[in-house]
């Protein structure tokens, strides 16, 4: 994604690309992007952007344990910020990607520290906070069985 005169642009390339790799055609991602820059101006979605995504996308849910892990998906450049590029390709690969695509974005999730491996640590961290989303009453005790 690029910016001209301090307003993000989404070059024709980068259309075509996410047109290739979300089934929309070219039109309808450029109409998906002008939808996030209304939203997101400066065509960057940050941590709090996304944790009221989250609250509005699961209303009854408490998603804030998960929501840093989901974060780290969309971040792929680790700059603590999702622009357009990363939001589509991170969502389109989750709805429609091939299942390797699928099992790396949930790798990603499972591995905290991305050191490439997902310790026991890591592990019963996301199922504990995994079971604060579905509200089991204890958390910490039901995770511990794993």
């Amino acid at each position: 994604m690029g910016n001209k005169n301090g307003t993000p642009v989404l070059t024709e390339e980068q259309a075509e690309a996410l047109s290739a790799s979300s089934g929309l055609d070219p039109t309808q991602v450029r109409e998906q992007f002008d939808a996030f820059v209304a939203e997101h101006p400066k065509g960057k979605m940050k941590k709090g952007d996304f944790k009221e995504m989250m609250q509005k996308a699961m209303p009854k849910k408490d998603a804030s344990k998960m929501e840093k892990h989901v974060f780290r998906i969309y971040d792929t450049n680790n700059d603590g910020c999702i622009d357009f590029v990363e939001f589509m390709v991170v969502f389109y690969i989750m709805s429609d990607g091939s299942p390797q695509d699928v099992l790396g974005k949930i790798f990603r999730v499972f591995d905290v520290n991305s050191d490439g491996t997902i310790s026991k640590k890591e592990l019963a961290r996301l199922i504990k906070d995994m079971y604060g989303l579905i509200k089991v009453d204890n958390p910490e005790e039901a995770s511990k069985e794993f």
